[in-house]
Order: structure tokens, then sequence, then C-alpha cells
């Protein structure tokens, strides 16, 4: 975590007494993710292969989670988290390590955490992963309000895995309703959607005032209906890729694909790879493109929930479109540089020391690094020396 440069909040000028407590509400499943590294070529059959580089960290939602956190925005996580060790790895990563608040997330007794072990190589990546679906929360009894997933006091910070917190609990019979039957009033929420699958607590954060950003997956039935997405009314913006968002406006052209899509959603954002990503605002039909950054790629996993981040944080802080997708762009593209989805995520630590460094570039192209001049107001005067490097985080260490 980027803890070098205290006091960086992209909402400080907006932030109000009545405003919510959290920036962004998200959930989903947290895996523990084993990453190699400095593989050569992909294992081969029957053969043993040995990786020059290797990480561990919490993945799966909480590449995005973590991604939030670190560009300021306090964010809520709902998850189910296994009560085995890799289960409180994770929980202490998140909670203590990135300052997220997980309040309404659980341990699950009994149920083992799901595993993806991550193969790096050629800029690309082999994933192969391991879990079972953690079992829906126990519905309380008839009268009984229920209470936070987490067994953690909202408003007192999250109770450590297995705990149970009292402190300033509300008073008896005071409604608390947990996740998902209630998310927490938010800014913002992120969701994925699911052909087919309608999850109510979208319906209830939009309603509520949350902004909802949502991205999809691949469609394995092969329709790619628009219409199979019922969550995607409630979106002030969608996220696909542009294969995801060709195929589901029937178009051949990524820019035509967000602008059919922009008659949909508010915001229309398609991700094209290493030629940056294009938006449409549905609202003025204003589009803007941005061109990716060259970096050279240890690891995508997780960029593109870096990406997201990137653009909710400046969303939020009401910068215009462009500046919005170059912020996104930015920061997917350093943190492919490192290896692991949450733990690559970038901070103001690495943003101010990119922009630190690329100004003293002889060969910058001007015209280039005039795209990211609204830095300049964000980002203190002085920054650590770049590279940075982060420290690998390996569950079989103790202080």
């Amino acid at each position: 975590m980027s803890t070098d440069l205290p006091g960086i909040d992209p909402l400080l000028a907006l932030r109000a007494p009545q405003d919510p407590a959290c920036d962004v509400f998200l959930t989903g499943t947290v895996f523990l993710d084993i990453i190699f590294t400095g593989l050569d070529s992909a294992p081969v059959r029957g053969t043993e292969s040995w990786a020059r580089g290797m990480g561990s960290s919490p993945g799966g939602v909480a590449n995005m989670a973590t991604a939030l956190a670190r560009l300021g925005l306090h964010t809520s996580l709902a998850a189910a988290f296994g009560d085995d060790h890799y289960g409180e790895y994770c929980w202490d990563a998140l909670e203590q390590g990135e300052g997220i608040d997980l309040s309404m997330s659980r341990t699950v007794p009994g149920w083992h955490s799901p595993v993806t072990v991550s193969m790096a190589y050629e800029g690309e990546r082999t994933m192969v992963s391991h879990g079972h679906e953690a079992p829906a929360p126990a519905a309380p009894d008839d009268g009984e309000a229920p209470a936070p997933a987490s067994s953690a006091v909202p408003g007192q910070g999250p109770a450590a895995p297995g705990r149970t917190g009292t402190a300033g609990a509300p008073p008896a019979g005071t409604p608390d309703p947990a996740f998902p039957q209630c998310p927490p009033r938010a800014r913002a929420a992120i969701a994925s959607l699911v052909p087919g699958r309608s999850e109510p607590w979208v319906a209830t954060a939009a309603r509520h005032g949350a902004l909802i950003f949502a991205d999809v997956g691949w469609d394995e039935t092969g329709r790619w209906e628009l219409d199979a997405l019922p969550d995607l009314a409630h979106c002030e913006a969608f996220l696909p890729n542009a294969e995801e968002a060709m195929r589901y406006t029937r178009t051949d052209c990524p820019r035509a694909a967000a602008h059919a899509l922009a008659e949909r959603v508010p915001l229309a954002v398609v991700t094209l790879g290493p030629e940056g990503a294009y938006a449409v605002d549905g609202r003025t039909g204003v589009g803007a493109q941005v061109p990716a950054i060259e970096v050279e790629a240890l690891d995508p996993t997780g960029a593109g929930d870096v990406f997201v981040a990137g653009f909710v944080t400046g969303t939020l802080a009401g910068w215009p479109l462009a500046d919005r997708l170059a912020f996104a762009g930015l920061t997917a593209a350093l943190s492919v540089q490192e290896f692991g989805g949450s733990l690559s995520a970038p901070g103001w630590a690495e943003i101010a020391a990119w922009w630190q460094r690329i100004r003293t570039c002889e060969s910058q192209d001007p015209a280039a690094l005039e795209r990211y001049a609204f830095l300049e107001e964000l980002l203190p005067a002085t920054a650590r020396a770049w590279p940075l490097r982060r420290a690998v985080p390996t569950i079989g260490f103790r202080q």
C-alpha cells in the first residue's frame, strides 16, 4: 500500500457532512492469488517449470477494491472469507493493509478460500482456479433484524474474522439490515453483469443515489443480447472491452459500439487494449479517445480492474471525460509493470513518481505530455525516485 503521500483525497473539495461515509461499494468473490513470473514460456506437458519470481495477494474482487482504496476512495467490500489461513491473510491484507471497510463481509466456518494460480509469460497470463460457492448467509429469525455479515459494528470498523463486535452496537430492535438486503449508502457501486441474472442490490443502491459502474464477462450462452442484462438499466457507466462491446451491439467497430451503447447508458466506455479506450457521453453525445501508454508489461492480471477504479475516481471527482480516460489508462499501465492483481494497483506515490519522471525524459513528446497536465494540480511537487518497487507479501513469513 502506498503510504508516503498521505492526505491525497481526490474528492476532498466535494465532501460534505451529509455525504455517505462510503465512496464506493462492491461485492464479489475474494481469491487468494498465487502468481508466478519470470517464465520464459508456457508450461509444457510432462515437464517441470521453474519461475524466477513469485508472489501472493488477495485477488478476485479484491483487485478492484484495493485499486479504489489506493486512489483515496473510501471503499466498502461485501465478500465471504474462508476461516482458513488464506482467508485470514486476505482479510488482514485488505482491512489492515489497504484500509478497506469489511463490515459487510463475513467469515464462513468450514469453508476454504478460493485459490487462483496465475502464470505470467510473454505479456499474457494463464490461470488455474479452484473454489466452491460460499454458503448463503443464514436468514435471521422472524422478528429479528439481521446483523452485519462480518459480525462487525457499522461505523465502528470491521471485526476480525470469527470475532464478534459489540461496543457501540445499536439498541435492540433497531433495524440494521445487512447486505444483500440493504447495501450501504454510497456515492458509487461497481457491479459485474451476468446475462440472464439480476442482482437486487444493484437497483437498491441506484435508488439510494449510488452511481452504478458495470463491466461484463464473456457471454457463455453466445447470445450477446443487451436485454439479457437487466441491471444495465440502473447503470451510470458500462465498461466492456472492444470484443464484448461489438458483439453486444452487432457492430464491427469499437467506436460504433460505444455510440450504440450510449443509447442505453449515460456513459459508454470501450477499452481497446494497446490502443487505449474510447468513451461516449450519452447525455451530450460527446466522445473521447485516449491512446494507451506504452510500457513493458510484466503481468496484466487485474489491469482491467485498475482501469475501472481510475475511471470511477475521475467520474466522482467531476473531471472531464478525456481526463478520466487518461487517468484510468495511466493507472492500468502502471499496474502491469508489477506482478499480482491487487499487489500491482498503483497509489498516488506511484502516479506522482511517474509524472515526475516522464517530464524529465528528453524524448518525451510535448503534445502527449499535455494530455496528463491535469495531474499537476493533484500531485505534490516532490515524489519518490523512479522506479518504485513494492514489498511482496508471502503467507509463510511472520513478523
